[in-house]
């Protein structure tokens, strides 16, 4: 396996968790509710795994690893738009949160900004995702050695605790 099939394997569980949030997100716009249970648990799969422990990854190996490379210039602007990315999915979770927890308290008109974050994250994930797994991480690929690359893939399953 090359470093990037553990981040590619994580991405397909992320890929389940957000067909689960469309279909909450579906049940919501046509029901009117959501169980904000359901989101705390989307959040925490979210806030744990998709972005602590996947993005982590990705920037403390992965990213690191690739700051001192001679990447392309197309490169480099692809790395600088994926660590945006994780920046716009962390609000996105944040407005969730937010707009649950007001939710949570009986303030129907939250329901707009829980709604609004689900799409966002929705929306956002399979097209990173494939920006990652169709783009960047085949370039990245390049960069590395053998060697080093299994030195990223070690580090990275260690993380997972693999």
């Amino acid at each position: 396996m090359q470093s990037r099939g553990i981040l590619m394997v994580e991405h397909r569980l992320i890929e389940r968790m957000i067909s689960q949030v469309k279909k909450a997100l579906d049940r919501l716009r046509q029901e009117g509710s959501i169980d904000p249970h359901f989101i705390d648990v989307a959040v925490d799969f979210v806030r744990t795994y998709a972005d602590r422990t996947h993005h982590g990854k990705e920037e403390d190996i992965l990213f690191r690893g690739l700051e001192s490379r001679p990447l392309s210039d197309n490169d480099r602007r692809v790395m600088g738009e994926l660590i945006q990315d994780h920046v716009f999915g962390r609000q996105k979770t944040q407005a969730l949160i937010d707009a649950n927890n007001k939710y949570r308290t009986g303030n129907q008109a939250a329901l707009a900004d829980v709604s609004e974050a689900l799409h966002a994250l929705v929306e956002f994930y399979p097209k990173h995702i494939q920006k990652e797994d169709k783009l960047f991480f085949p370039a990245a690929r390049a960069y590395f050695t053998e060697d080093e690359d299994m030195a990223l893939l070690t580090r990275s399953m260690n993380l997972t605790g693999k």
